[in-house]
This record gives C-alpha cells, structure tokens and sequence, in this order.
C-alpha cells in the first residue's frame, strides 16, 4: 500500500527528495512532522468550521492553505525519506 501512494505522490515527493548533498535527521524530526500536520488540519477544520453560511470564496483560502500544509506534512512524514524530513527541517549536515 505504501509503495502505491508513494508512486501517486511522486511529484512531491521527488522535490524534497532530490538531491544529493549530506543531510542530518533527528529521531523525533518525523513524529515533530506528524504531529503538526494533525495541529495544521485540525486549525483548517476550525477554520472551516466558523464560516459564515453565505460567506465569500476568500473565507476558504485559510481553510485551502492550512489544508494544503497539514496535507503536505503527512505525505512527507508518512510517506517521505528521511532526506525529505530533513529538507523540511532544514536539517542538513
């Protein structure tokens, strides 16, 4: 099942894991990773939430671009390499 969504997500995958220079990784970094995705879509599930009912479509841009983070992080952090963990960090030796 992995290997299926890692083909789906290739294309952002292969931004972050590109490369071939040195990289450090910390034990905690991919855990630190998932556990903000949970807090970025929690926010756009808040957020979504306390529109107004006949509000306008810019009310659903911090839902798209919470969404967008929250969803980036949990395809790096579940299905990424440790280079694209450490990409997202910055963490490069």
């Amino acid at each position: 099942m992995k290997q299926i969504l890692r083909k789906i997500f290739a294309p952002v995958l292969n931004i972050f894991e590109s490369g071939n220079e040195p990289y450090a990784i910390k034990p905690l970094s991919r855990k630190i990773l998932i556990v903000i995705s949970i807090l970025f879509s929690g926010l756009a599930g808040v957020v979504f939430y306390l529109i107004p009912e006949k509000a306008d479509t810019g009310y659903f841009l911090p839902v798209v671009i919470f969404g967008g983070i929250a969803l980036l992080g949990f395809i790096i952090g579940f299905l990424g390499s440790d280079r694209a963990v450490a990409k997202i960090w910055g963490n490069r030796s």
